[in-house]
């Protein structure tokens, strides 16, 4: 009985990782639908929404030469994982008044792989090893 449980156990710990695996690669595919607006990777520069390198750890408001709303200046936030995952599904809803003017990703695979994507930019543009 124990073995039974012990594999089960296994199985579902498998099922769920392979759900929530974040694949930057297919991110890089999800980032398409941000590029009109941001840019991100070496040379990266603002466009309508700010570049995005190294937004892991960065301050909300914060990238140079970037002239953001009050609302997400004021906003207090350091995005991280937990941050850019709730924003990027309702920009809008987590900071009213800011000038995204986007409907969010709602698919949560979309979103854990673009994270993927996003967070392996460092400041400079280049890929964390």
């Amino acid at each position: 009985m124990y073995k039974m449980l012990t594999i089960v156990g296994a199985i579902l710990a498998t099922s769920v990782t392979a759900t929530f695996a974040q694949d930057p690669q297919k991110g890089e595919i999800v980032f398409h639908i941000c590029l009109a607006c941001h840019s991100i990777g070496p040379g990266a520069e603002n466009k309508v929404g700010p570049e995005l390198n190294g937004l892991d750890g960065r301050h909300s408001g914060s990238a140079p030469n970037y002239d953001y709303s009050d609302a997400n200046k004021k906003s207090g936030i350091v995005w991280n994982e937990a941050n850019f995952k709730r924003y990027i599904h309702d920009p809008q809803a987590m900071v009213p008044g800011t000038k995204m003017l986007f409907p969010g990703i709602k698919d949560d695979q979309q979103v854990n792989d673009l994270w993927a994507y996003v967070s392996q930019f460092n400041a400079d543009g280049s890929k964390k090893k």
